[in-house]
């Protein structure tokens, strides 16, 4: 297996960081006890400029989870549609050929799901297979590379596509001043990105998908997440996290790799998921490995800030497009996220 392309799209509505910043510190006014505090998380957090489902001035009327949940369907087809398409044109192929689509999102819900309502808006095959996912978060994007392959195994002259919606503005609660909540609206943005997956006889010239790996830690439910309610997603985000890469990303990384004959040393290309400054640095930490051998997911973090499940997927395209390895080299996609979970996939390019 094979992947053939990937592609972003991300919405107009591009704002620098400080420009947004001081929309939120307005927003909450009287509210946010220590200004100060705000300004630091947000100057900390690796990101200068971001891209909003919306104008920013819109946000100020979705103050309910239902309005928020409709701009989240619009948006997600719209943006979803669009990524698909690229994907597609980057691979060379046509929408008639996809037989499997996954559908990755945490930052809103549909019934039909997003997955359906893009075979009526783009024409795809009605007997397609789809797989809608939610839940996953940051690891979804990781997570979709290895369920994608896992559903074209048995159909090798087929092609998958991953789609990964992630609309995070849509979250935001208006009452919530927690720091968690601070630090996660100075992080999270939007943007959708789609990845193209061939079976074995399917031609093309993407790095070969030689496994996956996924890794559950029990006892690490409240490290992130969602807590769920009437006025929508409310963040849950441990500052445990970066201790918990640091306990267990090298050593399963290590265990993965030698199933196939290979150490830390043999990879020469990293596509990590841009969890944020702290989130990068544990990584780093765990892998043993310099600022300089993740240099693209340092990029995209303060391209586009952290796109949950589409980050990697960024990371990804940022590598194909513009990084791509000399043929031959071995390397590691991987992604965390609430469970508190890692996925991994090796490539060979």
């Amino acid at each position: 297996m094979r992947i053939l392309s990937a592609a972003s799209a991300l919405p107009p509505h591009r704002y620098p960081q400080n420009v947004l910043r001081d929309a939120l510190k307005l927003f909450w006014g009287s509210r946010l006890e220590n200004p100060r505090l705000l300004d630091r998380l947000w100057a900390n957090s690796g990101v200068e400029t971001r891209h909003l489902a919306r104008p920013l001035a819109d946000y100020y009327s979705l103050d309910t989870f239902g309005k928020a949940n409709n701009a989240w369907i619009e948006a997600a087809e719209e943006l979803g549609s669009t990524a698909i398409c690229r994907a597609l044109a980057a691979a060379g192929r046509e929408i008639s050929e996809v037989g499997a689509l996954i559908f990755v999102s945490i930052t809103g819900i549909s019934s039909p799901s997003i997955d359906a309502r893009l075979i009526n808006k783009m024409g795809l095959p009605g007997n397609l297979r789809r797989i809608p996912v939610f839940g996953l978060g940051c690891v979804g994007g990781a997570a979709g590379i290895a369920r994608a392959a896992d559903c074209i195994r048995g159909y090798p002259e087929q092609i998958a596509v991953l789609l990964s919606v992630e609309l995070c503005s849509l979250t935001m609660q208006h009452a919530d001043l927690s720091i968690a909540n601070q630090i996660s609206m100075a992080l999270f943005a939007d943007g959708a990105a789609a990845v193209v997956i061939g079976g074995d006889m399917v031609d093309g010239a993407g790095p070969c998908i030689v496994d996956t790996r996924s890794s559950f830690y029990p006892g690490t439910l409240d490290a992130m997440g969602w807590a769920i309610s009437e006025s929508g997603f409310r963040i849950v985000l441990s500052p445990e996290v970066p201790n918990v890469i640091r306990d267990h990303v090298g050593h399963d990384v290590d265990a993965f790799l030698s199933e196939h004959g290979l150490t830390r040393a043999d990879i020469g290309c990293w596509i990590l998921h841009t969890g944020g400054p702290k989130i990068l640095q544990a990584t780093q930490e765990a892998l043993e490995i310099p600022e300089s051998a993740i240099a693209a997911s340092w990029e995209m973090l303060r391209r586009t800030g952290n796109l949950s499940s589409a980050s990697v997927l960024l990371v990804l395209e940022e590598i194909m497009t513009r990084r791509r390895p000399p043929a031959g080299t071995w390397s590691v996609l991987a992604a965390m996220g609430p469970g508190f979970c890692s996925e991994l996939v090796l490539l060979r390019w």
